[in-house]
């Protein structure tokens, strides 16, 4: 049995699809992340599997129970840690965490030994009994990551467990995140449009853009099948820049080209071939290259490959009108 497993799951908001026909498993004990834009369908898929949606369609299922028609059973084989922190700052550490466990109906009995090792994994024992209005930004998301280990769940939904940490801190809580699933032999599920937080946790990624799954393997299988190389052009205040693409498209060893304005992707076999090729183009077309350059591909590109545009904040990918969800 899978730990999650969605069919062709839709979720619709009027005349707006947010989560378009995916369908996907996540094994027992993988780390598995859904990496996307803001607006690509991550958070609202991960809603439906948490059971704060209905699915419009399709199915979703949770160590085998439905979400639609088991959501009691569903909630109570996952812990789910928002992207916004839901810790009461005026409360102490310790204080929040048995809040917690009162609202997850922990056995009185096994309330305290449970705080105790959930405060030792995310090393905030000795914090504990400090107002949380004090803790910083890091100390804040393991406080909220540990109540969501409480009840000891199956399954883990993390959403965008890292945004606003600076990056010191967020590699702290990646590894928090590692050891939890070595801990508890965890599911985790989380949500990022970090790339290097995808690289570094992930068994596997599934890319999402509007709404819809482009891809799913591991991060290395992604990067090696984008290529061997991955040239990148920016023309230089160039107005027409679709015209140049069919002429790159005739070099020899170049698989795939995207464009996003006046920056061309490119990617191929033997780059240093295929570069001053490139130069003969643009030269012939009275183009000005601003920059050129040739690197191993990362998973930047890999998203490149299969979205067809850079990963966005700031840009709305659903299809239909209205309000896109994250």
């Amino acid at each position: 049995m899978h730990s999650i497993e969605t069919q062709s799951l839709v979720k619709s908001f009027g005349d707006v699809t947010a989560v378009n026909d995916v369908s996907f498993t996540v094994e027992t004990g993988e780390i598995f992340g859904f990496l996307g834009s803001n607006g690509a369908g991550k958070s609202t898929t991960m809603m439906v599997l948490t059971t704060l949606l209905r699915p419009t369609s399709g199915k979703a299922l949770i160590s085998g129970f439905d979400v639609s028609e088991n959501p009691k059973k569903v909630r109570e084989r996952i812990g789910y840690v928002q992207q916004e922190t839901t810790v009461d700052e005026y409360l102490t550490g310790r204080e929040n965490l048995l809040l917690q466990a009162k609202l997850n109906h922990i056995p009185t009995h096994k309330i305290d030994s449970r705080i105790d090792d959930v405060l030792d994994l995310i090393e905030l024992t000795d914090k504990q009994n400090e107002a949380v209005v004090t803790y910083s930004g890091g100390m804040r998301k393991r406080l909220d990551i540990a109540g969501g280990l409480l009840h000891r769940p199956k399954v883990l939904f993390l959403d965008e467990p890292t945004v606003g940490l600076d990056i010191q801190t967020r590699r702290k809580i990646w590894e928090y995140i590692k050891k939890i699933r070595e801990e508890f032999d965890m599911t985790i599920f989380l949500t990022t449009h970090y790339m290097e937080e995808a690289d570094q946790l992930c068994d596997r990624i599934g890319i999402i853009d509007g709404g819809r799954i482009q891809i799913i393997d591991s991060p290395e299988n992604m990067k090696n099948a984008v290529g061997h190389e991955v040239i990148t052009i920016i023309l230089d205040n160039y107005k027409n820049p679709e015209s140049v693409q069919p002429e790159f498209e005739k070099l020899e060893h170049v698989s795939k080209i995207s464009h996003d304005q006046n920056k061309f992707t490119m990617f191929a076999s033997n780059g240093t071939e295929v570069i001053p090729k490139i130069f003969q183009i643009t030269n012939d077309l009275s183009i000005k290259v601003a920059s050129i350059s040739l690197t191993k591909p990362t998973l930047d590109d890999v998203f490149i490959l299969y979205a067809g545009h850079e990963m966005r904040d700031d840009v709305q990918h659903l299809t239909g009108s209205g309000n896109a969800q994250k």
